[in-house]
């Protein structure tokens, strides 16, 4: 029997890399795998699916239930908990910091326009990651349909506050809906 991975090590792993790896959950997720599976072999390709597909499942954020899923995986109970405060505590700390920084300094004039160029940076980032996610989609589709949704989905959502989740079931049906052009 192989010698278990020592909690410590689940720890700097998971509050290294959980934490630190910026792009969002799916990046933290590839990054994950390089260091788990392919650089140290804590676990193999069908565990690592295994927890990822579970984790999709849950509801909330998956990128937890991932790394207490590989956690698990790797000690059980032991594990699983390491893993889930490593990857939560650090930087539910930092969050709570910059929100402490952008309050007291929200009413400084320089900080304000720093505050709102990365705001307007982050919106920029997620614009981009569902450009990229939708382009090889939208080369196929109608370009007139496209707009039209996305103009009726940012319509419900910001002037009639529908919510997201009715918003995107409502593109998911008008998307069968409507006639599939040649391919």
């Amino acid at each position: 029997m192989p010698t278990p991975i020592r909690l410590r090590h689940i720890v700097g792993m998971f509050a290294r890399y959980a934490n630190l790896t910026f792009g969002g959950g799916s990046a933290t997720v590839a990054v994950l795998h390089r260091e788990i599976v392919d650089k140290r072999n804590w676990i193999d390709e069908h565990c690592f699916a295994l927890c990822y597909a579970l984790c999709r499942l849950t509801p909330g954020t998956n990128l937890l239930a991932f790394c207490t899923g590989v956690g698990w995986s790797l000690r059980r109970w032991p594990g699983g908990l390491a893993a889930l405060l490593a990857a939560s505590i650090p930087c539910s700390i930092l969050v709570i910091l910059v929100t402490v920084f952008v309050e007291h300094w929200s009413n400084n004039a320089t900080a304000a326009v720093a505050i709102q160029g990365a705001t307007a940076a982050a919106v920029g980032i997620t614009i981009m990651t569902c450009w990229t996610i939708a382009k090889p989609h939208v080369q196929r589709a109608s370009w007139t349909y496209v707009v039209i949704i996305v103009a009726a989905a940012f319509s419900l959502e910001v002037v009639f506050s529908v919510p997201p989740i009715r918003v995107l079931l409502g593109a998911a049906v008008l998307g069968a809906l409507l006639p599939v052009g040649k391919r």
